[in-house]
């Protein structure tokens, strides 16, 4: 894994970068959260795909939800980026969809997209 702090319009964010997955349960999602704020402040993470376990990604688990509770109770806006075409899920494709529409979390194509969303995000 690894963390790089960058600015965006005077906001910082943490890029976290992983080959494999580092958040498959709660507990390893708020270690990385307990983490990236001990190491860099930010509350602003870009992370990409590969750093969640595949069932984050199948809605049915409830991992998503669970995960994401955590993330807006330490106050973390997220972005998740990477290449998502695979996924033929409608409901994540709905949830997807209407996460880009809300304020704390945002799935996009690439890094650049992802830190664009996560300094505009109010």
């Amino acid at each position: 894994m690894q963390i790089q702090k960058t600015k965006k319009d005077d906001v910082d964010i943490a890029v976290i970068n992983s080959d494999v997955p580092i958040i498959f349960d709660v507990p390893s999602s708020l270690d990385l959260i307990m983490t990236v704020i001990y190491d860099t402040g930010c509350t602003r993470l870009a992370i990409n795909k590969e750093a969640f376990t595949e069932n984050f990604f199948i809605l049915s688990t409830g991992l998503a939800g669970e995960i994401l509770q955590k993330f807006i109770n330490y106050g973390i806006k997220a972005a998740i980026y990477g290449d998502f075409s695979k996924y033929t899920s409608k409901p994540l494709k709905d949830f997807m969809y209407e996460s880009n529409h809300g304020k704390d979390l945002f799935f996009q194509d690439d890094y650049s997209k992802a830190v664009e969303e996560l300094s505009a995000a109010k």
